[in-house]
């Protein structure tokens, strides 16, 4: 059998590994899911042992219905979530305290506060991030400040800090290697996004001993060998979820787009080598690191996407499984004149008014299920136009096309409306694990499994190419409506 790639895929709550051949065809995977802890209200907690014994488990069972055992596989690639916090001493190995999960919102208050006192400029110039509680850097101050014995431990060099793939790369290696990635260092809020290192000014702001950081890397690069049930296999991937996912959907080149439609809309686009100054509510952070270069994206968010329609099932009971609403907002021209703006958590880019929220308007007697389940997906494209409109505006790129993944990227209606209102083509990849494929393609890179970016491009197969047939001046008048519904939503 020809040797495999290995992609373990953390997310937030399921650790997974998927084996890829060289040709990109997924062999076998597994899953499982772990434990959601929350301690107090906003709270979000993990038990990183647990995240390490799920992860592991599913790499055994990938393996095992594969039949294939630890020389089969050419090289582990790590997609992760990201900013997720866990601090463990390195003497025994065991996590200080649970880890402190990317939703959790206890450091709201110390954002405000390092706002106050003028952190936010040194943040947003140096990591291209705004300061948010969602980030790793106030997490960690936390911990230093509220575990017992956490911050003593820090000073004598003991306590050693991680985003999930720091955490998942030294148990692998028993220890020998503590490192990160560029791509998830540049989501904790302490990492100089130009000058590739942690940085100083930052850590004495929020009192954080740069001793317990990882070792920042390429995303393409062997960070060790792994122990995999007894055979020496290098890990020579990792990269953040996002990050993984734009890789695995092959946008190599400046103004290349990647959607993911999930809960919320992840939205990155590359910009290449230069990192742009974040403005209209982006994110800059870093695409990868990658023969010898690093590339650069910016980012942008839609709180509330498949979100929605979680609620037209749960909420008003209009539907009772997502998979009908294709057919259901297929069943009507239009929307009969009625916009949904789903602004449940307020409103993110280009908006960001986090008081904003939802409303259904233009109803009419006339007006039934279907034209509200049909605004419900359009909403999930507007907001996506609106993103990727204010990343053209911040970045001075146009975007070239979309590339989408995610579970409401299976939807053909809104696919198509996405095409539609864009005026440009929605690229479906016949791969949905764009975030596993893109650790796998990384760590094939870094092995000799791949000579370039060039060769993953020729195995990587789309599934679905959808063109606009829309008239752009009824693009146009839709786009319109939605602005009005946002200013309607906006005036609470």
């Amino acid at each position: 059998m020809p040797k495999l790639l290995m992609a373990m895929d953390q997310g937030t709550t399921s650790s997974r590994c998927v084996l890829f051949d060289k040709r990109l065809n997924i062999v076998s995977s597994a899953q499982l899911e772990f434990s959601q802890i929350f301690p107090k209200e906003g709270w979000v907690e993990h038990d990183a042992l647990e995240i390490l014994q799920t992860q592991m488990e599913s790499a055994r069972q990938a393996m095992a219905k594969a039949g294939v055992t630890g020389k089969d596989i050419a090289a582990i690639g790590i997609a992760n979530q990201r900013e997720t916090v866990v601090v463990w001493d390195k003497r025994t190995g065991r996590p200080i305290s649970n880890a402190i999960v990317w939703q959790c919102r206890r450091t709201a208050e110390a954002c405000d506060e390092l706002k106050k006192a003028g952190f936010a400029p040194i943040a947003k110039a140096k990591t291209g991030l705004v300061v948010d509680a969602y980030f790793s850097a106030t997490k960690l101050a936390w911990m230093l400040e509220n575990v017992e014995g956490a911050r003593k431990l820090a000073e004598e060099g003991n306590a050693l800090f991680g985003t999930i793939d720091s955490w998942l790369i030294w148990n692998m290696t028993k220890g020998q290697v503590h490192a990160t990635d560029y791509t998830n260092a540049s989501r904790t809020m302490l990492f100089n996004i130009r000058e590739l290192k942690w940085d100083q000014e930052i850590l004495d702001w929020l009192k954080i001993p740069a001793q317990m950081l990882p070792e920042a890397k390429p995303s393409s690069h062997v960070f060790g060998m792994a122990d995999l049930f007894g055979t020496e296999v290098p890990i020579a991937g990792a990269a953040g979820d996002q990050q993984a996912a734009l890789f695995g959907q092959c946008c190599f080149t400046p103004g290349e787009v990647k959607n993911t439609y999930g809960t919320g809309c992840f939205i990155l686009m590359n910009t290449g080598e230069k990192a742009i100054e974040p403005e209209g509510g982006m994110l800059t952070t870093i695409a990868w690191g990658l023969d010898g270069k690093v590339e650069y994206a910016v980012e942008g968010s839609v709180f509330v996407a498949g979100a929605a329609i979680q609620w037209l099932r749960d909420g008003l009971s209009i539907i009772s499984q997502a998979s009908e609403t294709d057919e259901l907002a297929q069943s009507v021209e239009n929307t009969a004149g009625v916009y949904m703006v789903p602004a449940f958590v307020g409103l993110g880019a280009p908006y960001w008014d986090q008081y904003a929220r939802g409303i259904i308007s233009g109803i009419t007697r006339g007006a039934n299920r279907a034209h509200v389940v049909r605004a419900a997906l359009e909403s999930i494209a507007y907001q996506s136009y609106d993103v990727i409109k204010a990343m053209e505006t911040a970045s001075g790129l146009a975007a070239k096309a979309i590339k989408v993944d995610g579970g409401a990227s299976r939807n053909n209606f809104l696919m198509q409306f996405q095409a539609d209102i864009l005026g440009m083509e929605v690229i479906r990849a016949d791969i949905a694990e764009s975030t596993a494929l893109g650790a796998a393609c990384l760590a094939g890179l870094a092995t000799g499994v791949y000579s370039s970016k060039d060769e993953i491009l020729e195995n990587r197969r789309m599934a679905e190419v959808f063109k606009p047939k829309m008239e752009l001046e009824d693009a146009e008048r839709l786009l319109a409506g939605w602005k009005k519904a946002v200013a309607r939503c906006l005036e609470g």
